[in-house]
């Protein structure tokens, strides 16, 4: 994988910094890469941000973990289709209840909800919209905030 570059790490600093002030006090944790979330038995993503609403849940483990609530991931430079199709495909078969594809290539943020087996479109949020989780009430970010962040 190549390395991040300073906007990957830029927008995974700004959206880490608010997910842990709400999760905090919601008794959850986020944690960001290199955590592996194990999707399948053998196979294993990275993703960027990945969070438990209850930072007791036993799908917590010190290796990797066995799921989680939400992940995030930041669309890379040189194979954009991994974010946006190989990995929905993959957390869905994980049973990952929501999915957020951050895209600084066309500056949107992409919040997916697993229904059933697969991921539907809560919506696709550019520069001056709000991006809002339907899982975790309260996360809310202004995609400009998040593709601008210092």
């Amino acid at each position: 994988l190549p390395m991040p570059t300073d906007t990957h790490q830029r927008i995974l600093g700004y959206l880490y910094r608010h997910l842990f002030v709400l999760i905090e006090v919601l008794g959850g944790i986020v944690r960001f890469a290199p955590l592996r979330v194990q999707v399948r038995a053998g196979k294993y993503r990275e993703p960027e941000l990945l969070l438990l609403l209850d930072a007791n849940d036993p799908r917590r483990q010190d290796e990797f973990w066995l799921g989680a609530d939400l992940v995030i991931e930041i669309v890379s430079l040189d194979k954009p289709k991994r974010d946006t199709e190989d990995k929905p495909r993959d957390y869905a078969e994980a049973h990952i209840p929501e999915y957020w594809i951050v895209n600084p290539l066309d500056e949107t943020v992409t919040v997916l909800t697993l229904v059933g087996d697969s991921y539907a479109e809560h919506g696709v949020f550019g520069r001056g919209k709000q991006a809002k989780s339907v899982l975790l009430q309260g996360f809310v970010v202004e995609v400009s905030n998040v593709l601008d962040a210092r």
